[in-house]
């Protein structure tokens, strides 16, 4: 997606015009209830949308699939009162709705493989029957505009009116930075405090937060913004208020992954820690250290063993502008890269924790390949 000028701007406002009206008809607003063995507590549903996450990234899919996946949940929720126990399978039946209308024919799960490696406890004709349930109570329409629509227009007609607004971080491009904007997204649509807010709502909100730290006349594009999409602003500033904080308290519960750091004047591999999810497990088990530290324990089934040293002293955290300057281009950069025509070849910067696997498969790695250590 390219910004030539006042053609471009007209086409992204009559797309977030066809958003808006598209949400307006589709939204419900969210009504708590009372948590019981009888209905869906927001815990559960919280729960289950990680889970969906995490199948993502198991099966290689966009990032549309999931938040159209989120997006048919919350709206089942919504429309009819169902029992906990159904939850994974009409969650898992929403998913393969969503990859059948968003992804490619090649890249949609076999129903048999979908339903035995997501372990949601339904066989395929259960969840064939749930996907018929859905149907009905949503009247037969998928096409919902979701935050991550949202997020697409805003973030173009921020980049196509303030071209400025990356210059802080030169080795950025558009679909980069739209590319962390998204898994922030996603985060925060597994938070069930933001469902008192439409989409529209939370995606400007985000964009809004990104805009203050990058440029200083923030403040009048968010007003215009606020216009194009309608919105209240006392609302807006709550939103924001809370998308700060749940950010914020995300930066700090991270989990320690462990990121392969190569030096080529020493030869040796060390770790740097550094948070991120580690959404699907190894097909390898890490080797435990004994308690001097000194050795690892023989990994079972005979495999090779892989030594993990500690990270040493000089190793520091970085800041998070360094983190994201660093980012290589992942599954979210893959499928957002498109909207604005870049090369497919640009560079990769750095790396990040949690890149599909499956995805690197071909292409040269920066690092050495890990030597096996032999099992004495």
């Amino acid at each position: 997606m390219k910004f030539p000028g006042s053609l471009e701007n007209q086409r992204l406002s009559f797309l977030l015009e066809k958003a808006i009206s598209r949400e307006a008809q589709m939204w419900k607003v969210n009504v708590p209830k009372i948590s019981t063995n009888q209905n869906v507590s927001p815990s559960q549903r919280d729960e289950v949308i990680q889970w969906l996450a995490k199948l993502k990234y198991q099966f290689n899919l966009y990032p549309e699939t999931f938040a159209l996946a989120s997006s048919l949940l919350d709206r089942f929720l919504a429309t009819v009162k169902a029992h906990p126990k159904y939850l994974s399978c009409i969650a898992i039946s929403c998913f393969f709705l969503a990859a059948k209308t968003v992804e490619e024919d090649e890249k949609i799960p076999v129903l048999k493989v979908l339903a035995r490696d997501s372990f949601c406890g339904c066989s395929s004709s259960e969840i064939l029957r749930m996907e018929r349930i859905i149907l009905d109570k949503l009247n037969w329409d998928l096409h919902t505009a979701t935050p991550l629509d949202f997020l697409h227009i805003f973030h173009a007609i921020a980049v196509s009116t303030r071209p400025q607004l990356l210059f802080s971080l030169p080795k950025l491009s558009p679909s980069q930075h739209l590319a962390v904007l998204t898994k922030q997204l996603l985060h925060c649509m597994a938070c069930n405090q933001f469902l008192q807010f439409k989409g529209s709502m939370l995606a400007l909100a985000m964009v809004s937060l990104e805009m203050e730290k990058l440029i200083p006349d923030w403040l009048p594009l968010t007003i215009e913004l606020l216009q194009k999409a309608q919105m209240d602003s006392s609302h807006l500033i709550h939103c924001r208020e809370l998308v700060a904080h749940h950010l914020s308290t995300l930066q700090s519960s991270l989990p320690l992954n462990s990121v392969y750091v190569y030096r080529p004047l020493k030869h040796t591999l060390v770790t740097c820690d550094k948070g991120a999810f580690r959404l699907h497990p190894s097909s390898v088990s890490d080797p435990d250290f004994s308690k001097d530290n000194s050795k690892p324990e023989v990994p079972v089934r005979g495999t090779a063993a892989f030594y993990h040293l500690p990270a040493v002293s000089g190793c520091k955290h970085t800041s998070a502008k360094r983190k994201v300057e660093e980012m290589e281009v992942d599954d979210f950069y893959d499928g957002i890269k498109r909207l604005y025509n870049e090369d497919s070849a640009s560079e990769n910067v750095g790396s990040v924790c949690g890149t599909d696997l499956s995805r690197q498969e071909g292409h040269a790695s920066p690092c050495p390949p890990l030597q096996p250590v032999s099992v004495m």
